[in-house]
């Protein structure tokens, strides 16, 4: 483990002599996907469930289930290039061998090789569908998705270099499609390839630059709770806890060797977590109609419009006692999280944030009765 440290501090550093456009590459990750995730490894059947506190991931697919790290790196490239395309339909690179450069895996033959790996896998996902639930002791809420409604797959891996006859491309489901482009979550597409290594790693990353994105206050957050997401493959009882979490800090400090502004620490009874900046901060998503290019992420805090910063919809601490009040059987920090998001969606800064949170958590509220 020590050397994988090493040689991620290394590849880090090795970022920064970079140019600077090349290392601020933005990528982005579906939400739904970041809350609960796919399998590490190689499960049993055609079915899998990962369970988030309240919310629910069930993946199916005829073709087997998509594990690992490939799949993870392919979903980010299909969420990044629908919103930069404003497409469900997108082209998968001119050849193999191209495509998967892009992703930052070797292009190896043979069984066992990334070549072989990646063909399985990407059949994997795309036919596969995918279930979220929401549910408590009054609410019950679902949402279900194709990952792709057709997928053609031109490419042979006895030849990755060699331009086939006919694109290969994939037409996205049309609510899946919705999903990924309505609330996604920013990214750095180079610390996805630093992290590629670990399925673990990568989802720990999603996640807690997803969870920091709207953190307000010192949070733990259980064990139990932790293992319910990112440790499936572990037994609930006996050595299995004890076995997640060595693991999980292992991956943990990968992560915030690469995300070094995430305060994050072990406690005996969970993670605790600090509030800290986003690894990247949430801009404008450019809409480019077909056309794909990079952008630039900003150093400047998290931008939620361009005229409006976080700092200037800073909440009192009374006001989420209020609003626990006002939607007493929601989460106020992901209704938080959304009110954020309407209001960059507006471009209008309430004159009143505390009133106009409060007023939101309650119409929410109306909403679940």
């Amino acid at each position: 483990m020590r050397d994988d440290i090493g040689k991620i501090i290394a590849e880090s550093l090795a970022i920064e002599t970079e140019d600077a456009k090349k290392a601020g590459k933005i990528g982005y990750m579906a939400r739904a996907l970041v809350q609960a995730t796919l399998p590490h490894k190689a499960p049993g059947g055609n079915e899998f469930k990962r369970q988030n506190g309240k919310f629910q991931l069930s993946i199916w697919s005829p073709n087997g289930l998509p594990y690992g790290s490939i799949p993870r790196l392919l979903l980010s490239w299909l969420t990044t290039e629908a919103i930069f395309t404003k497409s469900p339909v997108l082209e998968l690179g001119p050849t193999l061998s191209a495509f998967m450069a892009e992703l930052g895996l070797a292009r190896q033959g043979g069984k066992r090789g990334d070549i072989t790996r990646f063909r399985n896998q990407t059949k994997r996902l795309f036919s596969s569908a995918i279930y979220c639930t929401y549910s408590d002791q009054t609410t019950d809420q679902g949402k279900g998705f194709q990952i792709a409604d057709d997928y053609s797959l031109w490419w042979s891996p006895k030849a990755p270099n060699q331009l086939p006859l006919w694109k290969s491309t994939v037409t996205l489901g049309a609510r899946f499609f919705k999903e990924i482009i309505e609330r996604p979550v920013p990214v750095d597409m180079l610390a996805l390839k630093l992290l590629k290594r670990s399925p673990m790693a990568l989802d720990i990353y999603f996640w807690l630059t997803y969870r920091m994105s709207y953190l307000q206050k010192d949070t733990i957050v259980p064990w139990e709770l932790l293992q319910m997401q990112f440790g499936a493959d572990y037994a609930t009882e006996g050595q299995g806890p004890r076995d997640f979490k060595k693991k999980f800090l292992v991956r943990l400090k990968q992560v915030v060797t690469i995300y070094e502004n995430a305060r994050v620490a072990s406690a005996e009874n969970g993670l605790l977590l600090k509030p800290s900046p986003p690894h990247v901060a949430k801009i404008p998503v450019p809409m480019l109609g077909g056309k794909r290019r990079a952008i630039e992420a900003p150093n400047a805090t998290e931008v939620l419009a361009p005229t409006l910063r976080a700092s200037d919809l800073a909440l009192r601490t009374t006001t989420y006692e209020k609003a626990r009040e006002a939607a007493p059987r929601l989460d106020i920090y992901y209704l938080e999280s959304e009110w954020r998001e309407w209001i960059a969606k507006t471009g209008k800064l309430p004159q009143d944030p505390d009133r106009a949170f409060i007023g939101f958590c309650r119409q929410k509220a109306k909403q679940h009765n």
